[in-house]
């Protein structure tokens, strides 16, 4: 079975230095971000997903979630509830959570690193806590202020957790046509509050064990609401009531009619749930409720992103191990090993390609993560307003990138894992099958990543009068202006400017089409989302590059680990980028080849 193991060198490498904490320094939080701190937290992380996780991740995939029809309670398998109250109990829910309700008030990014970890080791589990902290995230930022008291410091305690409620039987992306009811109470004790009556399905961790009580988001309509998006509000619906003391009252009028049987993430539970007059709280507004959500989904989005990419890192790992011992044939130059009877299938040409495809893809990805996830904390947490404001025009433009590159390119790495294993990657004794059911997933939910390739050419490029892609490119050029002289870094600068005009030519002609044809923009966008995150890719692949080259020069004592962050650059560079040139062709070639076809020969 795999054996996952934390990139630790990675991060503490991408921490101390690839990111530029100092631009940072005057967000809350920054200033606990030392080495030593960042060390700390990220090698006892890495401990808990290696020896508490990864353990369970093949016992929640073999028996995964029990549903009792009658009484509607959902029970994970053994383990995962010890596992949970170790998780809390070691305060990992409470690291990026605001002081003043329990929290540990650490950065975000250093929390985006945590939820690698977990959701390589065991993606199941990380959906629970990553929920919770989600839901956190929309009550701490829209609730009132008798609300957070109520709720967070038993979410950030992992006491209570969290889910978002959107999807009907009738509607998923289209949540306009939503019916789930919201009716004022008018009088009694509960004057002021909504019962909330509707049926939601797909709803991830819904319902489980783990936790005492479960806080639901809620997205329904009150009476006489707008039609349309216009008239969504959104409303804390807890399983339990609250009693006017915070203790726990009676069960609400919402139960798990049942869970999904699923391809994948067996052991997170996916449930229909039934609310039927259940008592819920209005967050903000009445009929700004998706508005509010998207606090939580687009955090999810990049969370996602992360999930397709860190399960792609477990595969990758197993793949590599598998291929370092399986021996099978000859190098094409001659026997490495000929005292052996064949060689390790990693001096094959084909294999390595797929092995380097993998890394490259994983370590260029996990340092946009952190990059963006750093633009979010100053987005969030900057006390100046125009950095902030620059900050989020990065954010916005990389999350619908992030979530469907990343997991894109994590299902893609999960099937070159099984490919390496050759017919031992198809049965289950290897356990890396796993891994290409689990990741699928994410390539659905959170938003289907067709359906962030139109967020992204029909929303984010015409935003903010195009401040979003000043706030991409005026960055990658300042960089090329700065190194393009330097003759050392010519093999990454080179590509990078290439890729990035070619980048904004097709920009511009995107622009132009889509202004005389919105179906132009719906033909091109899923090419162009890959091609600008191949150049976001290759962006940071020469930033690595340049770091590693100075490391070099001062003669570091991991001179392997820096000569392999060059030497899977150069592969990038060569081997992956020059993919935008087929991709421009495509967009070029317009929506008429995709929309001339009739229906039924589709």
């Amino acid at each position: 079975m795999p054996h996952y193991t934390a990139p630790l060198d990675d991060f503490l490498f991408l921490f101390n230095e690839f990111l530029d904490l100092k631009s940072a320094a005057d967000v809350p939080g920054m200033e606990e971000m030392s080495p030593d701190i960042i060390e700390a937290v990220l090698t006892e992380a890495a401990k808990f997903a290696q020896e508490v996780l990864q353990p369970l991740n093949v016992v929640g995939d073999t028996i995964g979630c029990r549903h009792d029809h009658d009484t509607g309670t959902v029970t994970l398998p053994d383990g995962f509830k010890a596992a949970y109250e170790a998780y809390n109990d070691n305060g990992w829910s409470s690291l990026v959570a605001d002081p003043d309700y329990g929290g540990q008030g650490l950065p975000g990014c250093l929390g985006l690193a945590v939820s690698e970890m977990n959701n390589a080791a065991n993606a199941s589990f990380a959906a629970y806590p990553g929920l919770t902290l989600g839901a956190y995230e929309v009550i701490h930022h829209h609730g009132s202020e008798e609300q957070k008291a109520r709720y967070l410091p038993h979410m950030i305690s992992g006491q209570w957790s969290g889910t978002m409620n959107l999807t009907e039987p009738h509607c998923g992306t289209d949540l306009g046509l939503i019916k789930t009811r919201a009716e004022k109470i008018e009088t009694g004790d509960e004057a002021g509050k909504y019962r909330i009556t509707g049926t939601k399905i797909w709803i991830s961790a819904g319902e489980h064990d783990l936790s005492d009580n479960i806080v639901h988001l809620v997205l329904a309509r009150t009476a006489g609401a707008p039609e349309g998006t216009r008239g969504i509000s959104l409303f804390i619906v807890p399983k339990y009531t609250i009693q006017a003391d915070g203790s726990l009252g009676e069960a609400n009028g919402v139960r798990c009619g049942s869970i999904e049987k699923k391809m994948g993430i067996k052991s997170s539970a996916t449930c229909e749930m039934q609310y039927t007059d259940a008592i819920g709280e209005l967050i903000g507004e009445e009929n700004r409720g998706l508005s509010y959500m998207f606090t939580m989904m687009n955090a999810a989005r990049l969370v996602t992103g992360i999930q397709g990419m860190a399960m792609g890192d477990a595969a990758h790992q197993a793949a590599k191990a598998f291929a370092q011992e399986r021996r099978q044939g000859r190098a094409l130059t001659g026997p490495r090993d000929p005292d052996k009877p064949a060689d390790p299938i990693t001096v094959h040409p084909d294999v390595r390609r797929m092995l380097l495809t993998s890394r490259a893809f994983i370590e260029g990805a996990r340092a946009l993560a952190l990059y963006t996830g750093l633009q979010l904390d100053i987005e969030l947490g900057h006390p100046d307003e125009a950095t902030r404001t620059e900050a989020g025009y990065w954010v916005a433009m990389m999350t619908p990138i992030i979530k469907a590159y990343f997991t894109d390119m994590g299902f893609e790495v999960a099937n070159l894992g099984m490919q390496v294993h050759g017919g031992a990657g198809y049965v289950t004794d290897t356990g890396v099958e796993q891994f290409v059911r689990d990741v699928r997933i994410t390539q659905i939910y959170e938003g289907t990543n067709g359906v962030q390739a139109l967020d992204l050419v029909g929303r984010k490029l015409t935003a903010n009068n195009g401040e979003n892609l000043k706030a991409f490119f005026t960055p990658v050029f300042a960089f090329i202006a700065e190194h393009g002289d330097d003759p050392a870094m010519t093999e990454f600068i080179e590509p990078l400017k290439a890729a990035t005009d070619a980048l904004q030519a097709t920009t511009q002609a995107v622009f132009t089409r889509m202004s005389q044809d919105p179906m132009e923009a719906g033909a091109a966008s899923t090419d162009y989302l890959r091609f600008f995150a191949l150049t976001a890719m290759a962006f940071m692949w020469a930033k690595m590059a340049k770091v590693a080259q100075d490391k070099l020069a001062t003669g570091s004592a991991s001179s392997g680990f820096y000569q392999a962050k060059i030497d899977t650059g150069r592969f990038f560079m060569t081997r992956m980028l020059p993919e935008h040139l087929a991709l421009a062709a495509k967009i070029k070639a317009g929506a008429s080849p995709i929309m001339n076809t009739q229906d039924a020969y589709l």
